[in-house]
């Protein structure tokens, strides 16, 4: 039976990206994007609501975006869900991510403003 995981975004980064050398040497970036989503009630009022996903990239990609992206940058992002547990206090706790395998930064920097927006072909992931 064919199956898919799979997950496309495009948000705003809520933190600068950070990096991090795991015990086996290798390094890991992570950072969160915020995706916001707007509609009108019945009442015609605006509302709003900001759903929040935790990044996760390995390998050259991560450290492309730990050099490249920032807080507030608006940013397409492509890779696939990856819920991992652990206990806390002797309860055990779930923790989803995004494993991140392409990026496209969206916005131009102040600096190119006659270049297309800088793209990040897509890369396979590493993990521990």
């Amino acid at each position: 039976m064919p199956s898919l995981n799979r997950i496309q975004l495009i948000g705003r980064l809520g933190k600068d990206p950070e990096t991090r050398t795991t015990p086996s040497s290798k390094q890991v970036c992570t950072f969160s994007v915020a995706v916001g989503h707007r509609w009108k009630d019945k009442k015609g009022e605006v509302k709003s609501v900001t759903d929040w996903f935790n990044i996760e990239t390995w390998g050259k990609l991560g450290e492309i975006c730990q050099q490249y992206l920032h807080k507030g940058q608006l940013v397409y992002v492509e890779g696939r869900m990856k819920t991992d547990k652990y206990e806390q206090n002797g309860e055990t706790r779930y923790f989803t991510k995004v494993v991140l395998s392409g990026m496209q930064m969206l916005e131009r920097r102040e600096t190119d403003e006659e270049e297309e927006p800088h793209v990040i072909a897509e890369e396979e992931a590493e993990e521990e």
